[in-house]
């Protein structure tokens, strides 16, 4: 019986490491990179956030926003793009956004026909019900790679980002 027992126990451990070993093995692995891009791994060594943060709440967009654009070969990123923007941005802003894209044949949440290679958010303020950062998108890699910046202005009471504007 003891036998038995022993030998169930360590079958269901070998059972959890392959399911652990399977389940890690596509996440240490790097996905095809874009195409005409080099391969390149970038480790995070730290990843954090809060939804009661506005700047996090801004970076959670930009980051989600800029994968969708970057994502040319799944057909559903267009519709994330969509959502994505009806979730994150204010009525008015969306409106904004669309009108933008119409006049300057240019994605409108981030002043570009392009997709950058890298951007961060830093909180800048906040007052009379709102809270500003600003997103830094890298163009390229290299010493001389490319900056933009955008000023985001997000709703206090809603969280929706109500303002997009160039800054640079």
């Amino acid at each position: 019986m003891l036998a038995r027992t022993r030998t169930k126990l360590f079958t269901a451990t070998g059972v959890a490491a392959a399911l652990s070993l399977a389940a890690i093995t596509p996440a240490l692995a790097s996905s095809a990179p874009h195409p005409g891009a080099h391969r390149t791994v970038a480790v995070a060594a730290t990843a954090k956030g809060d939804p009661r943060d506005i700047t996090s709440r801004v970076a959670d967009f930009y980051g989600s926003y800029i994968d969708s654009v970057w994502t040319t070969d799944d057909p559903t990123a267009a519709a994330n793009r969509k959502a994505l923007r009806h979730f994150y941005l204010s009525a008015a802003e969306q409106r904004k956004v669309t009108a933008y894209e119409a006049r300057e044949h240019a994605d409108g949440v981030l002043f570009a026909q392009n997709v950058p290679v890298k951007w961060s958010v830093a909180y800048t303020g906040s007052g009379a019900g709102h809270a500003t950062a600003l997103v830094t998108l890298t163009w390229s890699d290299g010493a001389n790679a490319e900056v933009t910046h955008i000023k985001v202005q997000s709703d206090l009471r809603t969280r929706k980002i109500t303002d997009l504007a160039q800054a640079d």
